[in-house]
């Protein structure tokens, strides 16, 4: 019972605090199951295990510069440039404009994408405007990795690029829901008011994929080279070419650091990682564990509940990682189960009452959460439906 209690206590407390503050929710949440569950020692076994690992506090690193690099696009221009130069008909664009700008994770982030939305589909209503820039935002987030799949697929233990191809057959679902609910009626062309610059395009698209490409090589052709440490390189990358090929100077530095606040963002993964640490310590997860689930329940039903309840990917899989570890005796999950467990959990973030995207979305198109619901709704209900059936086909029972 005081296992429970403190549990839920533990969650109520980061879900108040993650209003404000996410990373300090984490750290709340982490003492209360501590304090309640664990001895001094054990749980300041689990407090320094968590700061002296290299591999998080470099990823924590390099976490907290990625929203840097979003701002200095927004700062620079640079992101108006890939908006003007996506010369596409009004329902490619309309997806294409959220999704790309989606994949620079940031506070409010879907404010960047909601004023090109507005003007790009000032015939639409507001409640479709919201619900198609709260719904593509996600489409290539969802397989980028620098998203929530970073952190999300460390906690499981599979490897980040490989499972991208695992996701990209529900990339491609997401899309056709999206353009299936949202966009199929929609037609015409859109006009600019500026020439087509292919130059622009491609400096913008260069520094939002230069990250990823930078990592990815490092990874390859130095195996025994801490991931982390690549990641930092590969971020450190995309921060220096958008301040370069922005044009900002070294004043626009403090002014985009004071905006962002990148040590929040590092906080977060500190506060992940020290949640998942005193969460397995604590034995909740053993508790929840030896409930009589199903493997295709826990995967792709608990998942959405963690993910919906908390309106954040990475914190719902480090709830979902070391129960599921507990259950089954493992120490990963393999590339299948992660897949079906992290497409849960996604979805439960993307329909959350408390995801920030959603939040701001509804404050600048006027709009209210019964109509989001009502317009996602079904998209992702089906999308829940296959990714169940899928699980309850794929995955073995034990």
């Amino acid at each position: 019972m005081l296992m429970g209690s403190s549990f839920v206590l533990a969650v109520a407390v980061l879900l108040i605090s993650a209003r404000k503050y996410l990373w300090l929710g984490l750290v709340a949440a982490s003492l209360i199951l501590g304090i309640f569950n664990l001895s001094a020692v054990d749980l300041l076994k689990a407090v320094t295990g968590t700061f002296a690992d290299p591999s998080v506090l470099l990823m924590a690193a390099a976490v907290g510069l990625i929203p840097v690099i979003g701002a200095a696009m927004e700062t620079s221009g640079l992101m108006n440039d890939l908006a003007n130069n996506l010369r596409l008909n009004t329902k490619v664009f309309l997806a294409s404009s959220p999704a790309l700008i989606g994949m620079l994770p940031m506070p409010g982030g879907a404010l960047l994408s909601a004023p090109i939305v507005a003007r790009s589909g000032s015939f639409l209503n507001d409640k479709q405007k919201t619900a198609i820039n709260v719904w593509f935002r996600h489409v290539l987030v969802f397989i980028y990795p620098l998203s929530p799949l970073l952190v999300a697929s460390k906690v499981a233990g599979v490897a980040l690029y490989a499972q991208v191809i695992y996701l990209l057959p529900y990339c491609g679902l997401l899309i056709f829901l999206g353009y299936w609910f949202l966009l199929r009626n929609i037609k015409g062309q859109i006009e600019y008011e500026s020439h087509f610059d292919l130059k622009k395009l491609l400096v913008s698209l260069s520094v939002i994929m230069a990250a990823p490409l930078v990592h990815l090589t490092l990874v390859t052709i130095f195996p025994g080279i801490l991931k982390e440490a690549c990641l930092l390189t590969g971020v450190s990358t995309s921060v220096l070419l958008a301040f370069l090929l922005g044009g900002l100077g070294a004043k626009s530095v403090k002014l985009i650091v004071r905006k962002m606040k990148p040590w929040n963002f590092a906080l977060i993964i500190i506060g992940v990682f020290l949640f998942l640490n005193v969460f397995k310590a604590s034995g909740a997860a053993m508790i929840i564990s030896q409930m009589a689930l199903p493997k295709v329940v826990l995967l792709a039903g608990v998942g959405v509940f963690f993910g919906f309840l908390t309106g954040r990917v990475d914190v719902a899989v480090a709830m979902l990682a070391p129960i599921y570890f507990l259950k089954y005796g493992r120490q990963a999950m393999t590339h299948l189960e992660f897949t079906f467990a992290y497409f849960s959990v996604f979805m439960g973030y993307v329909m959350s009452p408390v995801h920030p995207c959603a939040l701001v979305s509804l404050q600048y198109f006027h709009t209210e959460l019964k109509d989001l619901f009502k317009m996602m709704g079904r998209a992702a209900l089906i999308a829940l439906a296959v990714n169940f059936l899928a699980a309850s086909l794929l995955l073995p029972s034990r």
